[in-house]
């Protein structure tokens, strides 16, 4: 049988540069209504239609002015942007030319578990020298990705940005359809990274407080709530500067696979609606985005429609997608702006009315500091003034039974009573009183027996609370309008309709020091699944005992998130949850088979944030 793809020549390497130019191999675009593509030199490479051959295969990519290895598909990185519509049967005849196995996640695509591409679960890989064929029937709409699920691979390249387009008319209206695509470059090896990590977890943290600080703060909130804020965090041996693993010191920020001074331009006309369909593929960076001049307004979560909200910012969390539109007018230039969570660095691009055109780029806002209250310790207000705290925290971290103390254990954990664990390794809650369901949950945090004397965990929240309504650190008070998980509202009700039948809870654990990352203190390696029943719906809640964000991802099932009351709210395939934070969300387990559910922070998924979900019929 002859085969319908024409295979490109996939043993040639070419050399790609990005210090200019900032773009790589790629390909022009082509004008419609709503133009979809762009026309300015270095834009991805776009694939339209139902089948496609893609190549994974190795090269040379040059962002910094040094050679490192990349992996690319059809010689493009980040790799093509892949349009279908709404209804086809997509067949995607994957070959891996590397040394090495590969795969491609299809990133918030409903498909069989077999079509997912997680090796060791839903398929054996794709082994060198061999080919593997996705077929699978689109029966969604919306902005996506897909990116690999092997190693690091996601981290040197390969990534990209996958558009369905509607069947019915969509209920906004715009006239030209960009793709944003925002990522985390590096020179490094990956696993240099990773081992850098576990050795020395804050190696990256570039950003540690100085005798300055300390002598600033002083001036401002006092000497002995100074001395004392110092003490607790080192009692702890924690930074309050550590939002990222890895920062701008190991990273460069690109945005549709452009450096900042690359400038890749998306053009427009006065008076034009302009969609931007805003995708983070980064391996480890959250960004701030804004375009400064314009407002943002939100018609797309996660490939989702919900109804429209208009902001001047927004956080987008890692693998997270949002659709905005902006209507530029009164200037020929605007700056799409993404700053790095921990302000150490932005990616950065342009609308404009013709090529060559810049405008103004933001300085980077000011450093952030975590304080306890973003731990899950009292309310989540500014400063450092930590006399407030529940149970005195500001003055001492040791010995406060049902207070700090045991809130933020070190070396032997301090839970308060556990609740029943079930055999899914969770908490099964199906037959307990709600009454700590949500915010104003009435007395502490129960963990799970799992946490207790686990020395993979070095803190736990006593006080989670939803805070959907909650811009996120950083950016409360910073005088924008800023978008929150409160903000989004599906445009339909809830699509199953059943309350939940059972309550899963879980808690996203860590160990900063030794960078040990899990649920419920177990790590995947020593986790049993959790096993839905086919058909059931039932809720998922999240407690977050780290320090860090993590964005939470469940293959092969919608997450419907539930607002602090328990109602249905906005349905997304990732949940990112903030330090100190208490969310669920409810699931249907519609699609049979073995599907990954994890922390898409790349080393912390490495470092053991990840467990196997079976739907059993």
């Amino acid at each position: 049988m002859n085969s319908p793809f024409s295979p490109r020549d996939a043993s040639r390497r070419r050399f790609m540069t990005g210090l200019a130019a900032g773009g790589v191999v790629t390909g022009l675009g082509l004008w419609r209504a709503p133009a979809w593509a762009l026309t300015s030199p270095g834009q991805p490479t776009v694939l339209r239609g139902a089948t496609h051959e893609l190549t994974i295969g190795e090269q040379i990519a040059n962002f910094t002015g040094r050679n490192t290895r990349a992996v690319t598909v059809n010689g493009s990185l980040p790799a093509p942007v892949l349009r279908f519509r709404e209804g086809d049967t997509v067949h995607l005849r994957v070959r891996n030319t590397l040394r090495e196995d590969t795969s491609i996640h299809w990133h918030g695509i409903i498909l069989p578990a077999n079509m997912d591409g997680v090796p060791g679960l839903s398929f054996a890989g794709i082994k060198p020298g061999e080919a593997y064929d996705y077929r699978f029937t689109l029966n969604q709409s919306g902005t996506y990705w897909y990116h690999s699920h092997s190693g690091f691979q996601e981290q040197i390249g390969l990534y990209g940005a996958l558009v369905v387009e509607a069947r019915e008319p969509e209920p906004y209206a715009y006239d030209r359809d960009f793709v944003v695509l925002l990522s985390d470059w590096t020179d490094e090896d990956p696993h240099r990274i990773y081992s850098r990590l576990k050795k020395h977890a804050d190696y990256y943290n570039w950003s540690k407080r100085t005798v300055g600080d300390f002598l600033r703060d002083a001036r401002r909130d006092g000497l002995d709530a100074t001395l004392a804020d110092r003490k607790a965090w080192g009692e702890m041996r924690m930074s309050p500067t550590d939002l990222a693993d890895v920062g701008g010191g190991a990273y460069t920020y690109l945005l549709n696979g452009s450096t900042p001074s690359g400038n890749w331009t998306g053009l427009f006309r006065p008076g034009e609606k302009v969609r931007l369909r805003l995708i983070n593929g980064s391996a480890m960076s959250f960004f701030d985005v804004r375009i400064p001049g314009l407002k943002l307004t939100v018609v797309a979560a996660d490939g989702m429609n919900v109804h429209p909200v208009t902001v001047d910012e927004l956080r987008i969390g890692v693998a997270e997608t949002y659709d905005v539109i902006v209507e530029p007018s009164g200037q020929d230039a605007y700056t799409i702006f993404a700053q790095s969570q921990d302000r150490s660095g932005y990616a950065r691009g342009t609308l404009a009315v013709r090529e060559g055109l810049e405008a103004p780029v933001p300085s980077p806002d000011p450093r952030v500091i975590l304080t306890m209250a973003d731990m899950g310790h009292g309310g989540h207000g500014g400063g450092h003034d930590m006399k407030g705290m529940e149970g005195g925290c500001g003055a001492s971290m040791k010995g406060m039974e049902g207070g700090c103390g045991a809130s933020m254990g070190h070396g032997e954990a301090k839970p308060g009573p556990a609740a029943p664990a079930t055999g899914h390794a969770g908490m099964d809650h199906a037959q307990m009183d709600h009454s700590m369901h949500g915010a104003g949950m009435a007395g502490m945090q129960s963990h799970p027996a799992s946490e207790a004397g686990n020395p993979g965990i070095d803190m736990q929240t006593m006080a989670p609370e939803p805070r959907l309504d909650d811009p996120g650190i950083g950016l409360r008070g910073n005088g924008r309008r800023v978008l929150t998980y409160a903000d989004l509202r599906s445009l339909f009700s809830d699509p199953d309709g059943r309350d939940p039948g059972r309550e899963v809870e879980l808690h996203l654990t860590g160990h900063m020091e030794r960078y040990q990352w899990s649920f419920n203190g177990q790590k995947f390696s020593d986790a049993q699944p959790l096993r839905l029943n086919y058909g059931e719906r039932m809720r998922i809640v999240l407690v977050n005992d780290t320090m860090m964000e993590h964005p939470i991802h469940l293959h092969g099932l919608w997450s419907d998130l539930e607002d602090a009351d328990g109602n249905f709210q906005v349905r997304k395939h990732t949940v990112n949850m903030p330090p100190g934070t208490r969310r669920s969300y409810r699931v249907t387990a519609d699609a049979l088979g073995r599907w990954a559910y994890h922390c898409h922070l790349l080393y912390h998924m490495e470092a053991g944030m990840f467990r196997e979900v079976v739907v059993d019929a």
